[in-house]
């Protein structure tokens, strides 16, 4: 029997597709293992070493070294400033759009663009989400020597709060707090990190900070937690923590509909744990690449015990998700954006 010329190359390019699948490589898989191979990558975090957004970073990239096609090695960078606001303007406009830097950036930054921007140089719905290792609450917390052990106290005393920069959890939530519900919380800024600001607090230079996540705060102050060092005051986040029910929800303190729509866009800014993200416009095929390995390496027993050992939470969640989730925050009612914006955004100094 003749065999067409369309017929003999549909017959070879099938055969091609057999060989590539017997060697375990389907032919996306082997343009992404040329990609990668003897490749390394940068990922790039918002904070300075040690705390658990690094540790998490640190994790993660080691496992998903292994899952990427081509085994490329990845090199942590950390790259703290502005209170995350450094990290994320370079992702946006400066980082490689290649799919070879990728980044792990505390998800302040979002609230930041909503809140004020003078300082955004990027819009978070277009940066390319890969996926977050889970989201745990975000606290404020008091030193037990304030005197100072409920949120109603704060409304009757001045704290001290250390803090970063303008784009940090550490300032965003202390302000909307003193806005919205009068506590008098009392910032102080410039600190490099939250590490930093701790240490502030130990040493009684500040007596509190905002910011914190509860996986947080029981992987490296659980002895804080046990011993009542400190008075967690209001915890941030869509559901109570497990073990911290006792500690009233932010969304408990809105006196009206509007404000509570207010704290609800703080509340899936917490949601989104922490996440990783790649630059705007890298190729599909790169992005594809980095969200299945992450899903991948999340899923790894190894990983889960290096978490585990760590004192971190983990429950993963899609860089799909993490995307719809920003685009909820971003394109809020321009009632809810201005009441944000109005609550936390800087007060211009008067000249």
């Amino acid at each position: 029997m003749k065999m067409s010329l369309y017929s003999k190359k549909v017959g070879i390019f099938s055969a091609g597709v057999v060989i590539l699948a017997a060697c375990g490589l389907s032919s996306g898989g082997a343009a992404a293992a040329d990609f990668y191979a003897g490749k390394t990558l940068n990922l790039i975090v918002s904070v300075q070493e040690g705390g658990g957004t690094d540790t998490t970073a640190r994790i993660v990239g080691r496992h998903m070294a292994t899952t990427l096609p081509g085994s490329p090695s990845i090199i942590v960078k950390n790259m703290p400033g502005a209170g995350h606001l450094r990290a994320t303007n370079y992702m946006y406009s400066q980082a490689p759009r290649d799919g070879s830097t990728f980044a792990l950036i505390w998800p302040s930054y979002v609230m930041h663009q909503i809140a004020d921007g003078r300082s955004s140089k990027y819009d978070a719905a277009k940066f390319n989400y890969i996926g977050s290792s889970g989201a745990s609450n975000s606290t404020i917390f008091v030193w037990h020597t304030t005197g100072v052990k409920t949120l109603e106290d704060a409304m009757k005393k001045e704290v001290l709060m250390g803090g970063t920069g303008a784009g940090s959890d550490t300032v965003l939530y202390p302000t909307l707090l003193n806005r919205t519900l009068h506590t008098r919380f009392k910032l102080v800024t410039g600190y490099k990190g939250a590490g930093a600001i701790d240490l502030a607090v130990q040493r009684g230079e500040v007596e509190g900070r905002g910011g914190s996540a509860y996986s947080t705060l029981v992987a490296k102050h659980s002895d804080w937690l046990k011993s009542n060092k400190i008075h967690v005051l209001v915890q941030i986040g869509e559901k109570a923590e497990p073990g911290f029910e006792n500690v009233p929800m932010l969304t408990s303190f809105a006196k009206d509909a509007k404000t509570r729509e207010i704290f609800q866009i703080f509340s899936y800014g917490v949601a989104l744990g922490r996440p990783f993200l790649a630059p705007p416009n890298i190729p599909a095929e790169r992005l594809a690449d980095l969200r299945k390995s992450f899903m991948a390496a999340v899923k790894k027993p190894a990983l889960i015990a290096e978490f585990k050992k760590a004192r971190l939470d983990i429950e993963p969640m899609t860089g799909e998700r993490l995307t719809e989730l920003v685009a909820r925050m971003v394109n809020a009612s321009d009632e809810v954006q201005s009441g944000v914006k109005a609550l936390v955004a800087r007060k211009k100094k008067k000249k």
